[in-house]
């Protein structure tokens, strides 16, 4: 296989930095009601749509530092925001319109899980 010739296409799992592992378990097993897959010491895994969520604490230093930002889309984003303020979930942006697409508005929301990682809702809402 050539440099030219990889071509990467399927994210099959996704490490989230976590402080305490219990607590980011609950969260997002209980208040994000992901699917919780297996745990070894020191991680939890999650499906999340066919992608694995991996939490854990950073092996060394440099890999000490927040998530990247993931999006689950969702149908009703008003309806999923307002379920998980009432689940006391820190909401950085509430759900808002971002752009026109061609068949649907895409419409994002912000929030903080309990490790302070950002994470969002989006949803592609069809137009009537």
């Amino acid at each position: 296989m050539t440099a030219q010739s990889v071509s990467l296409s399927t994210i099959r799992q996704i490490l989230i930095n976590v402080k305490d592992l219990a607590r980011a378990t609950a969260f997002y097993r209980d208040t994000l009601g992901l699917k919780f897959l297996f745990e070894f010491p020191g991680m939890a895994f999650f499906d999340a749509g066919g992608v694995r969520l991996y939490l854990g604490r950073a092996d060394t230093p440099e890999l000490d530092h927040p998530a990247s930002i993931l999006y689950y889309l969702v149908t009703d984003i008003a309806g999923t925001h307002e379920s998980l303020v009432a689940k006391g979930v820190e909401c950085v942006a509430k759900p808002r319109f971002i752009a026109p697409m061609p068949d649907h508005d895409l419409w994002l929301a912000d929030y903080r899980d309990s490790e302070g990682n950002i994470f969002a809702l989006m949803s592609e809402v069809p137009r009537a």
